[in-house]
């Protein structure tokens, strides 16, 4: 039932819930016809379209990783320990909306302090029960910040302030359990996208959604890492990409399109020349200028059919 189908528990800047209807009439047709049975997704974030495929199709065996250690610490938290991150996320919520404003916001940068003191002693290799209350301040930070931004300051710090919203859901307890169901005979790593290589057969479908290229100059949210996603990182994932299709993988990849601002700008549709290249539209839903949202195309590139 619907009810139950897992979906997104994390806001993601560049998250595609609403370009799902898109994706899909894109997907290779051995998915539909139940001949692919391993997946694999190498830039997680808010993790849409693995849940909107999970619901819908049977795999043996999945792959997420994203370069970003907090994500993947909270991933797996919800996978192994989602009872015990119920608790603390309720006891967290209840307090949260028995506040004044001043004191909600109070109780923000307290959570977004012990957030950033966490992440110093924390050892993201080996589980321990101050993985949950991580994981806890991680969703409570996402579901009152601004905008649901993940960013890091040079010190490597969450910054990101606080978001004023009248009633947001910070512990959504039957998604949680969805999501962890979902997430039971996933294999969860963090890193570069390459890393998981080894995972990748011609049984597997690949979708890429790594950081976009900036469109401009003020649109860059590239810094979830302390790893920069430039222009030579986007020649890497191109080169990645025909060494899986060189495996027989199955591959999507969303990207942004430069020429929605720059016409002459064919960075994209040079370095995937030799692959189906569709141009899809979006809503910019992450700008802190109002003007700075709406439509927009994107990018979807498949190497199928």
């Amino acid at each position: 039932m619907d009810e139950l189908w897992a979906k997104p528990f994390l806001k993601w800047a560049g998250g595609k819930g609403q370009l799902i209807s898109q994706i899909e009439s894109y997907l290779p047709e051995r998915l539909k016809e139940g001949k692919i049975k391993k997946y694999a997704e190498p830039f997680l974030g808010g993790g849409a379209v693995f849940f909107y495929l999970v619901s819908r199709y049977k795999f043996k065996q999945v792959i997420l990783n994203d370069i970003n250690e907090e994500c993947v610490l909270t991933y797996n938290v919800v996978k192994d320990n989602v009872d015990d991150l119920i608790k603390v996320l309720y006891d967290m919520e209840m307090k949260y909306k028995s506040l004044c404003d001043e004191d909600r916001q109070a109780m923000f940068y307290e959570a977004r302090e012990a957030f950033n003191d966490e992440r110093v002693k924390i050892n993201y290799n080996i589980y321990s029960p101050d993985w949950v209350k991580h994981a806890a301040n991680m969703i409570f930070l996402n579901r009152t910040c601004f905008n649901g931004l993940y960013r890091k300051n040079k010190k490597g710090q969450f910054n990101v302030p606080f978001g004023k919203y009248k009633n947001p859901t910070i512990c959504d307890i039957n998604n949680l359990r969805a999501v962890s169901s979902a997430l039971k005979n996933a294999v969860i790593t963090c890193g570069d996208f390459e890393n998981i290589s080894k995972f990748i057969d011609k049984d597997t479908f690949v979708y890429m959604d790594p950081p976009y290229r900036p469109l401009n100059e003020t649109s860059s949210f590239t810094d979830y890492s302390s790893v920069p996603f430039d222009d030579e990182s986007q020649i890497r994932l191109s080169q990645w990409y025909k060494l899986l299709d060189k495996k027989g993988a199955a591959l999507l990849l969303s990207e942004s399109d430069p020429t929605n601002t720059n016409p002459e700008d064919k960075f994209f549709d040079e370095l995937y020349k030799d692959y189906s290249i569709y141009r899809v539209n979006a809503v910019r839903a992450i700008n802190s200028k109002v003007s700075g949202r709406g439509a927009i195309r994107e990018l979807l590139i498949a190497n199928h059919k």
